[in-house]
Protein backbone atom coordinates (compact mmCIF):
# COMPACT_ATOMS: atom_id res chain seq x y z
CA UNK A 1 0.00 0.00 0.00
CA UNK A 2 1.39 3.40 -1.01
CA UNK A 3 2.45 5.77 1.80
CA UNK A 4 0.92 9.18 1.12
CA UNK A 5 2.08 11.05 4.28
CA UNK A 6 4.75 10.59 6.93
CA UNK A 7 4.84 12.35 10.28
CA UNK A 8 3.94 11.78 13.91
CA UNK A 9 0.94 11.72 16.23
CA UNK A 10 1.54 13.96 19.22
CA UNK A 11 -0.50 14.37 22.40
CA UNK A 12 0.92 15.96 25.49
CA UNK A 13 4.67 15.22 25.37
CA UNK A 14 4.16 11.88 23.59
CA UNK A 15 5.33 11.63 19.97
CA UNK A 16 4.51 8.57 17.82
CA UNK A 17 6.01 8.40 14.28
CA UNK A 18 3.36 7.16 11.84
CA UNK A 19 2.46 6.85 8.15
CA UNK A 20 -0.89 7.52 6.44
CA UNK A 21 -2.40 5.34 3.74
CA UNK A 22 -5.56 6.08 1.73
CA UNK A 23 -8.34 3.94 3.23
CA UNK A 24 -10.80 4.33 0.35
CA UNK A 25 -10.63 4.42 -3.44
CA UNK A 26 -12.84 5.90 -6.13
CA UNK A 27 -14.07 3.10 -8.39
CA UNK A 28 -16.00 5.38 -10.72
CA UNK A 29 -15.54 4.32 -14.35
CA UNK A 30 -13.17 6.74 -16.09
CA UNK A 31 -13.93 7.57 -19.72
CA UNK A 32 -11.91 9.66 -22.19
CA UNK A 33 -13.33 12.30 -24.50
CA UNK A 34 -12.53 11.40 -28.14
CA UNK A 35 -12.72 13.16 -31.49
CA UNK A 36 -15.95 11.82 -33.04
CA UNK A 37 -14.40 11.35 -36.51
CA UNK A 38 -11.15 9.49 -35.73
CA UNK A 39 -11.60 8.48 -32.03
CA UNK A 40 -8.35 10.20 -31.00
CA UNK A 41 -8.24 11.29 -27.31
CA UNK A 42 -8.68 15.04 -26.95
CA UNK A 43 -5.88 17.05 -25.32
CA UNK A 44 -6.65 20.02 -23.10
CA UNK A 45 -4.18 22.87 -23.35
CA UNK A 46 -3.32 25.44 -20.67
CA UNK A 47 -3.57 28.67 -22.57
CA UNK A 48 -3.49 32.35 -21.62
CA UNK A 49 -6.40 34.12 -23.37
CA UNK A 50 -4.70 37.53 -22.97
CA UNK A 51 -1.33 36.55 -24.50
CA UNK A 52 -2.89 33.91 -26.78
CA UNK A 53 -0.19 31.31 -26.15
CA UNK A 54 0.17 27.88 -24.56
CA UNK A 55 1.69 27.73 -21.06
CA UNK A 56 4.07 25.32 -19.35
CA UNK A 57 3.87 24.44 -15.63
CA UNK A 58 6.70 26.85 -14.77
CA UNK A 59 4.74 29.72 -16.37
CA UNK A 60 1.85 29.35 -13.90
CA UNK A 61 1.58 30.89 -10.41
CA UNK A 62 -1.23 30.94 -7.85
CA UNK A 63 -3.13 34.12 -7.06
CA UNK A 64 -5.96 35.20 -4.78
CA UNK A 65 -8.59 37.51 -6.30
CA UNK A 66 -9.19 40.14 -3.60
CA UNK A 67 -11.08 42.47 -5.98
CA UNK A 68 -12.64 41.93 -9.37
CA UNK A 69 -9.68 41.40 -11.73
CA UNK A 70 -7.05 42.12 -9.06
CA UNK A 71 -4.85 39.35 -7.69
CA UNK A 72 -2.22 38.98 -4.99
CA UNK A 73 0.39 36.38 -6.00
CA UNK A 74 1.07 33.57 -3.51
CA UNK A 75 4.30 31.61 -3.91
CA UNK A 76 4.25 27.90 -3.06
CA UNK A 77 7.12 28.16 -0.55
CA UNK A 78 5.35 31.04 1.26
CA UNK A 79 2.28 28.88 1.90
CA UNK A 80 4.40 25.91 3.01
CA UNK A 81 6.40 28.06 5.44
CA UNK A 82 3.18 29.21 7.15
CA UNK A 83 2.45 25.60 8.16
CA UNK A 84 5.96 25.20 9.65
CA UNK A 85 6.57 22.05 11.67
CA UNK A 86 2.84 21.25 11.82
CA UNK A 87 3.22 19.98 8.25
CA UNK A 88 4.38 16.64 9.63
CA UNK A 89 2.38 16.42 12.83
CA UNK A 90 -1.02 15.02 13.81
CA UNK A 91 -1.48 17.13 16.93
CA UNK A 92 -4.23 15.72 19.16
CA UNK A 93 -5.72 18.67 21.05
CA UNK A 94 -8.70 16.95 22.74
CA UNK A 95 -10.27 13.54 23.35
CA UNK A 96 -14.02 13.31 22.77
CA UNK A 97 -16.86 10.82 22.30
CA UNK A 98 -17.35 9.70 18.68
CA UNK A 99 -21.13 10.10 19.10
CA UNK A 100 -20.58 13.82 19.82
CA UNK A 101 -19.52 14.41 16.18
CA UNK A 102 -22.19 14.67 13.50
CA UNK A 103 -21.26 12.66 10.34
CA UNK A 104 -21.54 15.84 8.21
CA UNK A 105 -18.10 16.86 9.50
CA UNK A 106 -16.29 13.76 8.18
CA UNK A 107 -14.51 14.09 4.84
CA UNK A 108 -11.96 11.37 3.97
CA UNK A 109 -10.53 8.29 5.67
CA UNK A 110 -6.87 7.26 6.06
CA UNK A 111 -5.34 4.21 7.69
CA UNK A 112 -2.64 5.09 10.23
CA UNK A 113 0.31 2.70 10.31
CA UNK A 114 3.27 2.76 12.70
CA UNK A 115 6.67 3.83 11.48
CA UNK A 116 9.53 1.31 11.46
CA UNK A 117 10.39 0.08 14.97
CA UNK A 118 7.65 2.25 16.55
CA UNK A 119 4.93 -0.38 17.07
CA UNK A 120 4.85 -0.23 20.89
CA UNK A 121 3.81 3.45 21.34
CA UNK A 122 1.38 3.00 18.44
CA UNK A 123 -0.31 0.03 20.12
CA UNK A 124 -0.25 1.80 23.48
CA UNK A 125 -2.30 4.68 22.04
CA UNK A 126 -4.62 2.26 20.24
CA UNK A 127 -5.34 0.18 23.36
CA UNK A 128 -5.70 3.23 25.64
CA UNK A 129 -8.24 4.80 23.26
CA UNK A 130 -10.06 1.50 22.86
CA UNK A 131 -10.47 1.03 26.61
CA UNK A 132 -11.39 4.65 27.28
CA UNK A 133 -13.96 4.71 24.47
CA UNK A 134 -12.63 8.09 23.27
CA UNK A 135 -11.34 9.40 19.95
CA UNK A 136 -8.65 12.02 19.43
CA UNK A 137 -9.56 15.38 17.91
CA UNK A 138 -6.52 16.63 16.02
CA UNK A 139 -5.12 19.03 13.43
CA UNK A 140 -3.09 17.94 10.42
CA UNK A 141 -1.74 19.66 7.29
CA UNK A 142 -2.02 17.65 4.06
CA UNK A 143 -0.94 19.17 0.73
CA UNK A 144 -0.73 22.71 2.15
CA UNK A 145 -4.24 22.56 3.65
CA UNK A 146 -4.92 22.34 7.35
CA UNK A 147 -7.63 19.91 8.39
CA UNK A 148 -9.49 19.14 11.55
CA UNK A 149 -9.23 15.37 12.05
CA UNK A 150 -10.49 12.51 14.18
CA UNK A 151 -8.07 9.75 15.24
CA UNK A 152 -9.97 6.60 16.17
CA UNK A 153 -9.61 2.86 16.63
CA UNK A 154 -10.42 0.81 13.52
CA UNK A 155 -10.17 -2.98 13.48
CA UNK A 156 -6.58 -3.87 14.54
CA UNK A 157 -5.14 -0.36 14.38
CA UNK A 158 -5.88 3.35 14.04
CA UNK A 159 -7.65 5.46 11.46
CA UNK A 160 -7.62 9.19 10.72
CA UNK A 161 -10.71 10.93 9.37
CA UNK A 162 -10.15 14.40 7.96
CA UNK A 163 -12.98 16.73 8.92
CA UNK A 164 -14.49 20.02 7.82
CA UNK A 165 -14.07 23.03 10.08
CA UNK A 166 -17.38 24.43 11.40
CA UNK A 167 -17.27 27.44 9.02
CA UNK A 168 -16.99 25.01 6.07
CA UNK A 169 -20.35 23.41 6.92
CA UNK A 170 -23.21 25.38 5.43
CA UNK A 171 -26.11 26.59 7.57
CA UNK A 172 -29.17 24.36 7.16
CA UNK A 173 -31.43 27.40 7.62
CA UNK A 174 -30.45 28.42 4.06
CA UNK A 175 -32.33 25.40 2.65
CA UNK A 176 -35.56 26.74 1.10
CA UNK A 177 -39.11 25.48 1.68
CA UNK A 178 -38.47 23.65 4.98
CA UNK A 179 -41.75 23.80 6.93
CA UNK A 180 -41.45 25.16 10.46
CA UNK A 181 -44.45 23.22 11.72
CA UNK A 182 -46.53 20.67 9.86
CA UNK A 183 -49.01 18.38 11.53
CA UNK A 184 -49.20 14.75 10.45
CA UNK A 185 -51.96 12.38 11.46
CA UNK A 186 -51.48 9.66 14.05
CA UNK A 187 -52.30 7.00 11.42
CA UNK A 188 -49.66 8.33 9.00
CA UNK A 189 -47.04 8.39 11.75
CA UNK A 190 -47.95 4.86 12.87
CA UNK A 191 -47.67 3.46 9.33
CA UNK A 192 -44.36 5.28 8.77
CA UNK A 193 -42.93 3.82 11.99
CA UNK A 194 -44.14 0.34 11.00
CA UNK A 195 -42.42 0.70 7.62
CA UNK A 196 -39.18 1.80 9.32
CA UNK A 197 -39.33 -1.19 11.68
CA UNK A 198 -40.04 -3.53 8.79
CA UNK A 199 -37.02 -2.29 6.81
CA UNK A 200 -34.67 -2.17 9.80
CA UNK A 201 -31.77 -4.61 9.56
CA UNK A 202 -28.18 -5.05 10.67
CA UNK A 203 -25.70 -3.13 8.53
CA UNK A 204 -23.76 -5.53 6.33
CA UNK A 205 -21.69 -3.47 3.85
CA UNK A 206 -21.13 -6.41 1.48
CA UNK A 207 -24.87 -6.43 0.70
CA UNK A 208 -24.64 -3.12 -1.13
CA UNK A 209 -23.21 -2.86 -4.64
CA UNK A 210 -22.83 -0.12 -7.22
CA UNK A 211 -25.39 -1.54 -9.65
CA UNK A 212 -24.94 1.28 -12.15
CA UNK A 213 -21.17 0.70 -12.35
CA UNK A 214 -21.69 -3.05 -12.80
CA UNK A 215 -24.21 -2.39 -15.59
CA UNK A 216 -21.78 -0.01 -17.38
CA UNK A 217 -18.93 -2.55 -17.09
CA UNK A 218 -21.21 -5.26 -18.52
CA UNK A 219 -22.16 -2.92 -21.38
CA UNK A 220 -18.48 -2.17 -22.08
CA UNK A 221 -17.68 -5.89 -22.07
CA UNK A 222 -20.55 -6.57 -24.48
CA UNK A 223 -19.31 -3.89 -26.87
CA UNK A 224 -15.74 -5.25 -26.74
CA UNK A 225 -16.83 -8.84 -27.40
CA UNK A 226 -19.36 -7.81 -30.06
CA UNK A 227 -22.29 -9.47 -28.34
CA UNK A 228 -25.83 -8.23 -28.68
CA UNK A 229 -26.59 -5.55 -26.09
CA UNK A 230 -29.66 -6.28 -24.02
CA UNK A 231 -31.35 -3.31 -22.40
CA UNK A 232 -33.27 -4.16 -19.24
CA UNK A 233 -36.60 -2.40 -19.20
CA UNK A 234 -37.39 -0.48 -16.06
CA UNK A 235 -40.32 -1.85 -14.10
CA UNK A 236 -43.30 0.52 -14.09
CA UNK A 237 -43.78 2.20 -10.74
CA UNK A 238 -47.03 1.56 -8.94
CA UNK A 239 -49.18 4.66 -8.72
CA UNK A 240 -50.50 5.59 -5.30
CA UNK A 241 -53.14 8.15 -4.52
CA UNK A 242 -51.91 9.78 -1.33
CA UNK A 243 -49.42 9.44 1.51
CA UNK A 244 -51.50 6.87 3.41
CA UNK A 245 -51.85 4.72 0.28
CA UNK A 246 -48.09 4.98 -0.37
CA UNK A 247 -47.23 3.91 3.19
CA UNK A 248 -49.66 1.00 3.16
CA UNK A 249 -48.56 -0.12 -0.31
CA UNK A 250 -44.92 -0.03 0.82
CA UNK A 251 -45.74 -2.18 3.83
CA UNK A 252 -47.73 -4.66 1.72
CA UNK A 253 -45.00 -4.92 -0.94
CA UNK A 254 -42.25 -5.23 1.66
CA UNK A 255 -44.12 -7.86 3.61
CA UNK A 256 -44.60 -9.91 0.47
CA UNK A 257 -40.94 -9.68 -0.55
CA UNK A 258 -39.67 -10.61 2.92
CA UNK A 259 -42.19 -13.36 3.59
CA UNK A 260 -40.57 -16.82 3.67
CA UNK A 261 -41.63 -19.01 0.75
CA UNK A 262 -43.61 -22.06 1.70
CA UNK A 263 -42.18 -25.36 0.59
CA UNK A 264 -44.37 -27.37 -1.70
CA UNK A 265 -45.56 -30.58 -0.17
CA UNK A 266 -44.35 -33.64 -2.06
CA UNK A 267 -46.99 -35.00 -4.45
CA UNK A 268 -48.50 -38.32 -3.44
CA UNK A 269 -49.59 -40.74 -6.07
CA UNK A 270 -52.93 -42.32 -5.44
CA UNK A 271 -52.84 -46.03 -5.01
CA UNK A 272 -54.85 -47.79 -7.61
CA UNK A 273 -56.97 -50.54 -6.15
CA UNK A 274 -56.40 -53.87 -7.78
Amino acid sequence: MHTMWKGAISFGLVNIPVKLYAATEDKDIKMRYLHKECHTPIKYERRCPECDKALESEDIVRGYEYEDGKYVIMEKNEIEELAGEQNKSVEIVDFVELTDIDPIYFNRSYFIGPNENESKPYMLLKQAMEESGRIGLAKITIRSKEHLAAVRVYEKGLMLETMYFPDEVRDFSNVPDIPSELKVSTKEKKLAKQLIEHLTTKFEPTQYKDERREAILALIESKISGNEIKVVEEKPKRKVGDLMDALQASLDTGAASKAPQKKKAPSRKKKVAK
